[in-house]
């Protein structure tokens, strides 16, 4: 495991709510805030897998405690909520992760799938960011980070429902950037790229096209979830104390890059046929 940039006691005091705790990217940027020195409440739909990476947490030495529930029910995130003050005093930090996702093209797509990823991914934001204004106003200091995608910024077949989610997220976060900061509250978001070794890789992503996903990234490599987890520890510090409304890109530099309809051979066979100045 590479060793962080940062120091080890960077988020001592804070108390961090993450739904989709559980597991992939979530877990770990909980696991990476608690190495950190924070208090983390994981939440999620299965009390499993939640007791699991607890226990998984415990096993460091770090502070960790869990809840299940579903986003798309206010009355459970605010159960949330109320169980995180519970049991660790206080509330600074929400990380908004718990999201649905399929491939399925647009004509294909009914209605009642686009709604669960809308509810799960964008109800589920605002139901647990309301129900953490209080707590997070109390604290005086403290941060909304929303994870969201790239999909959007280009089109992306077959993503139609989690490109409008994830585009209302950002907008959303953008809006309570403005309304809230006057309460000492920030609302961020990371926008993961290509992740390796991920359930989203696995099940989005063609057999075998790591490779050929990670050709095509400027900087030639899958991002790790410590790489997300990181930017996320980074947000979470005081050295973003005066960063909000901002959406973080993790993704090597893959979204700016689009499928060239000149490809690099046609290309230079054309400059040898150019004239020189």
């Amino acid at each position: 495991m590479p060793q962080s940039p940062f120091r080890h006691d960077l988020l001592q005091g804070k108390v961090a709510l993450i739904t989709g705790g559980g597991t992939g990217i979530c877990f770990g940027i909980a696991q990476e805030l608690a190495r950190h020195g924070a208090s983390v409440v994981l939440m999620g739909r299965r009390e499993e897998v939640l007791k699991e990476a607890v226990a998984a947490l415990h096993k460091e030495g770090l502070k960790a405690a869990f809840v299940s529930g579903d986003v798309r029910d206010f009355g459970q995130a605010e159960k949330a909520v109320a169980t995180t003050v519970a049991t660790f005093g206080r509330l600074d930090i929400l990380l908004n992760g718990a999201a649905g996702n399929f491939l399925c093209p647009t004509d294909q797509l009914s209605a009642n799938g686009f709604k669960t990823v809308i509810d799960i991914d964008l109800l589920g934001t605002f139901n647990m960011t309301r129900a953490a204004f209080k707590d997070l106003k109390s604290s005086g200091d403290s941060l909304v980070l929303n994870i969201s995608a790239t999909l959007h910024y280009q089109g992306t077949l077959m993503q139609a429902h989690v490109m409008a989610a994830k585009a209302g997220i950002e907008a959303l976060g953008r809006n309570l950037a403005c309304e809230w900061g006057e309460h000492g509250i920030r609302v961020c978001a990371i926008a993961p790229g290509a992740i390796g070794d991920t359930e989203g890789m696995r099940r989005l992503a063609p057999m075998g096209a790591d490779k050929k996903i990670a050709a095509e990234v400027p900087l030639r490599r899958l991002g790790s979830i410590q790489d997300i987890a990181h930017a996320a520890v980074f947000l979470s510090s005081s050295a973003a104390s005066y960063i909000t409304g901002e959406v973080l890109v993790v993704d090597g530099g893959a979204w700016l890059i689009k499928p060239a309809l000149v490809t690099r051979e046609m290309w230079e066979k054309l400059a040898a046929k150019s004239p020189r100045a």
